[in-house]
């Protein structure tokens, strides 16, 4: 198995063939393939229909901006792909090559620039608070960085409280930074949250698809019982409902979603409001 996953990993290097973007959306892509997109008419007129390896430094020759989400990375003026599965593309709202991502089923979380996630503070040395994220090592989070937090008004946090932030530093070469505010300085339903309430952890493909704009499963949800949840792109879901049994069917029903058909959710769902 091993042998032959290697062997198939390796194909797309020692080919040298790199495949089309839009022919493979939706389709697993491996580790080390280049991907192109449709050449665009450049400036000197020798547009054509073949197609090029996705140029990112371009200068005035490119007219698409594309960006690289997760699984995706930079290499030079080449897009390499790093993980294995699913390439996603998202349309620009306003002109460009929009977004391209790889959708993975990895365990382990990876902290990405401007991801909002839920932390769980362990320790305080001076003006700093260690945050763990879920990922290989945690993050810090400045005791300034909440709203109207100053010197002498502090924010009232200890170990062990559960933070909802963003990161704004996030690479492989620097210890991940989160911040409890906006880039106007407004918390925007970020900071400390409460303490009742249950935190739990899901797979990192339920949270996307929990977070998608055409997921019925939360409308779902919310017709049963008034509730408050916040998600986290680190599989960290707190959910709060009026009674200890509410809220642990709402876990209960959250985490079982992602392999549930949608009239198996419907089953449940109108056993749970006859009852």
């Amino acid at each position: 198995m091993a042998q032959a996953a290697a062997a198939a990993a390796a194909v797309p290097l020692a080919g040298g063939r790199a495949r089309a973007a839009r022919a493979v959306l939706d389709q697993v892509v491996l580790p080390g393939e280049e991907l192109l997109l449709p050449e665009q008419e450049d400036a000197e007129g020798l547009g054509g229909a073949g197609e090029r390896p996705l140029r990112l430094n371009a200068g005035v020759r490119s007219r698409v901006r594309v960006v690289c989400g997760p699984g995706l990375r930079r290499c030079g003026d080449r897009l390499l792909v790093t993980k294995c599965g699913r390439l996603r593309h998202k349309e620009p709202g306003g002109g460009g090559g929009g977004v391209y991502w790889v959708d993975s089923q990895q365990k382990r979380y990876v902290p990405v620039k401007g991801d909002h996630v839920i932390g769980i503070v362990t320790a305080k040395s001076g003006d700093i608070f260690k945050v763990d994220v879920g990922g290989s090592e945690p993050a810090s989070l400045s005791y300034l960085a909440f709203e109207g937090a100053t010197k002498r008004n502090r924010p009232n946090v200890q170990v062990g409280d559960l933070i909802y932030g963003q990161f704004v530093v996030a690479n492989k070469d620097m210890e991940p930074e989160m911040v409890c505010i906006d880039s106007c300085g407004r918390a925007n339903g970020m900071g400390v949250i409460g303490q009742d309430g249950l935190l739990f952890k899901v797979t990192l493909g339920l949270i996307r698809k929990l977070l998608a704009p055409d997921c019925e499963i939360l409308q779902e949800v919310g017709k049963l019982y008034p509730l408050e949840i916040v998600f986290g792109m680190n599989g960290r879901i707190w959910v709060k409902a009026k009674t200890i049994q509410q809220t642990l069917i709402l876990a209960n029903i959250l985490e079982a979603c992602e392999h549930m058909t949608a009239d198996q959710r419907k089953q449940i769902f109108s056993r749970l409001a006859e009852s």
